[in-house]
């Protein structure tokens, strides 16, 4: 999945943040997936994908460590 494609997907969620979880935020872009299998094997898409949801630094880190 290419960087515009995951931000196209983060686009189309109204509301995304105010008080939703990081996995409700996943799942509700359609990413849960593509998060999952980029955890272990691409960080730095991981990291890409979190940001795009609006997951802060500190957040990012402990979940990518």
């Amino acid at each position: 999945m290419t960087k515009e494609e995951i931000l196209d997907k983060v686009k189309k969620v109204d509301g995304l943040g105010g008080g939703m979880t990081v996995n409700e935020r996943l799942f509700e872009t359609g990413l849960m997936d593509t998060f999952d299998k980029a955890k272990n094997k691409d960080t730095e898409l991981a990291r890409m994908i979190l940001e795009a949801i609006r997951v802060d630094k500190q957040s990012i880190d402990k979940i990518l460590s």
